[in-house]
């Protein structure tokens, strides 16, 4: 069992950076691939990007290549994302997820244990 808590979400003009944070409780979260979604208007919870148990693989949805980064800290629990070059279309929901499987993966329903998420919003 594991908690997710995120942090750092907030209103930002377009061109902007954020960074949030997901911080975990349990012992084992270093054997978790940890992953953030979000979720804008719409009905689906989309992938942004996760990260293996040694941060030495990660994986980006095609929208935020290049402006994201996603890192983990295993000593401080904590799983990162770096948001640059934010756009009005980043604009959603945030939620950090854990999956106990070794594989990163883009599929939601992978995941075992979501935070409650924490508001991006990104002004024009």
């Amino acid at each position: 069992q594991v908690q997710l808590v995120e942090s750092g979400g907030g209103l930002v003009q377009a061109g902007g950076s954020l960074r949030l944070s997901c911080l975990a409780s349990g012992r084992t979260f270093s054997r978790y691939v940890m992953g953030w979604f979000r979720q804008g208007p719409g009905p689906e919870r989309e992938f942004v990007a996760g990260i293996s148990w040694s941060g030495g693989r990660t994986l980006y949805a095609d929208s935020v290549k290049g402006r994201f980064t996603i890192s983990r800290d295993n000593a401080k629990n904590t799983v990162y994302l770096q948001m640059n070059s934010l756009k009005p279309e980043d604009t959603a929901v945030y939620y950090c997820a854990a999956d106990t499987s070794y594989v990163v993966v883009s599929t939601t329903s992978n995941y075992d244990y979501w935070g409650q998420g924490t508001q991006v919003t990104v002004s024009s």
